[in-house]
């Protein structure tokens, strides 16, 4: 599959770049981030970093907003499902940890962003979780925007390493 993306951005360069904010954004929205690999978006600003193909630090500050977009689309959607969740089946089964998890988010409500961001595997779950604890909007907004910007800068660190290791 990323064959096929570099393809498309090989011939389409000049909309290629909104590859890197629409990536960022399917990684960390809630669903759809369980099955977007956090390494489609490095190897794709990698990529474009090598071929100078794109300014790095314009990709990074277009992945935060993407990254931040997603993020805000699972907070709002776990306000709006709220506290319904707990008639979930998958939930009702799962009481004891679903109970441990909500306790663990409001104790560390911005640490688990912060913490959440850079685990892939939970990324585009905390916010949701974030929402549906009704996490306060503008702390919520805060926090992520920084976390964002923080992985940002790992991103941009991942993608100058890389290419300092393999394109001396």
């Amino acid at each position: 599959m990323i064959e096929s993306i570099l393809a498309w951005a090989s011939e389409h360069r000049d909309q290629a770049l909104w590859l890197v904010p629409l990536l960022a954004f399917m990684e960390t929205c809630v669903g759809i981030g369980l099955f977007v690999p956090s390494l489609m978006l490095v190897v794709v600003t990698s990529v474009f970093y090598a071929n100078d193909w794109a300014n790095l630090w314009l990709m990074a500050g277009m992945a935060m907003v993407g990254s931040s977009l997603g993020d805000h689309v699972g907070y709002y959607a776990g306000r709006a499902i709220g506290h319904r969740v707990h008639g979930w089946r998958i939930i009702r089964r799962n009481q004891q940890r679903w109970e441990r998890t909500e306790a663990m988010v409001r104790r560390f409500g911005p640490w688990a962003i912060f913490i959440g961001r850079f685990i892939p595997a939970i990324r585009s779950l905390v916010p949701a979780m974030m929402g549906i604890t009704e996490f306060e909007r503008a702390r919520y907004t805060m926090f992520d925007v920084m976390a964002c910007s923080l992985w940002a800068l790992g991103l941009v660190a991942i993608v100058q390493g890389a290419h300092h290791l393999f394109l001396p």
